[in-house]
């Protein structure tokens, strides 16, 4: 990178855009700052800069980093244009959901040059209402990358997998995701999204739960409580999947796992909290794996008929 710093203090203001912009300049910012064509050819030739696209330049001939790689996607494309569906999500801090390349949203009929590692989506909807600048760059909210991000799967429960992620890690909440669906208008699994949506609102807090909630009511059994606070034998708060409370006093507890419990430390950590949850010997604890739900649905309900019982249940609060 000889002689790279020597080009950048030459131009007053571009030290300051290479700094703001991770080293990613457009042609037009540069004759804004004086620099001719014939100045960016001289640096490019040497080897000091490195075009990105024919309207894009790196001020730089190192390896290109994902945050520049982000400013040069921005920068290629014309008129509104935004970091959405997985990389926005990604970028506010979505885990567990990512997925390869940098993804912007451009209006529909934008041709932007082709980027290496760059998805193109086109949208009807640019809503500018919709952008927030994040690290400086044009960023789609949560609610509404996400709402994207699920209509553009191939599958419905990838789909609703995605929103109850997105609310289960305080991404957005069910009322900032109704809203954004109605916004949006038709668009894929907007119905099972709005359904899903009211399930994740009663406390479902993934897809297998709300799995398990919709088995519960097909099958015609007592609506759960979700997500219900507890006290374990050491006096902590703990969330349980569902829960019913019957007559006798007691309660049937059901851990619904997915396949996330079976991580070492998850496995761990969940067995233990079995263990002091049913510290009074009081409770019924039932564990039932998330796909035995789709796959062995009557043995699922044969298990949960014989530990609710008709006459041993209450009305659930």
């Amino acid at each position: 990178m000889s002689g790279t710093s020597d080009a950048l203090e030459s131009v007053p203001g571009l030290h300051r855009i290479n700094h703001y912009q991770e080293g990613v300049v457009t042609r037009k910012q540069l004759r804004g700052l004086g620099v001719s064509w014939d100045h960016v050819s001289a640096q490019l030739a040497a080897r000091r800069w490195t075009l990105a696209t024919r309207d894009v330049v790196l001020l730089h001939n190192g390896p290109v980093t994902e945050p520049a790689r982000r400013w040069i996607a921005v920068l290629s494309a014309q008129g509104t244009v935004a970091i959405g569906s997985w990389s926005a999500l990604s970028m506010r801090g979505l885990t567990g959901w990512t997925r390869p390349g940098i993804h912007i949203v451009v209006a529909r009929g934008a041709r932007p040059p082709r980027v290496s590692a760059v998805v193109v989506h086109e949208s009807r909807r640019p809503a500018p209402e919709d952008i927030r600048p994040f690290l400086g760059l044009p960023v789609h909210t949560a609610p509404r990358a996400a709402v994207d991000a699920a209509a553009w799967q191939r599958h419905p429960r990838t789909a609703v997998g995605l929103l109850a992620a997105t609310v289960q890690q305080g991404l957005a909440t069910t009322d900032e995701l109704f809203e954004q669906l109605d916004r949006v208008g038709a668009v894929r699994f907007r119905s099972v999204m709005r359904t899903s949506l009211v399930d994740i609102a009663g406390g479902s807090q993934s897809l297998a739960e709300i799995d398990f909630i919709r088995f519960c009511r097909e099958r015609d059994l007592p609506a759960p409580e979700r997500q219900a606070r507890r006290k374990d034998s050491q006096g902590r708060q703990r969330y349980l999947d569902i829960e019913w409370r019957l007559r006798d006093g007691r309660r049937l507890v059901v851990e619904v796992d997915g396949i996330g419990h079976s991580d070492p430390d998850r496995w761990y950590e969940d067995l233990l909290r079995t263990a002091e949850l049913d510290a009074s010997r009081r409770d019924i604890v039932v564990r039932v794996p998330a796909g035995a739900v789709r796959l062995e649905p009557d043995r699922v309900y044969d298990i949960l008929r014989h530990h609710l019982g008709s006459a041993a249940q209450e009305t659930s609060a």
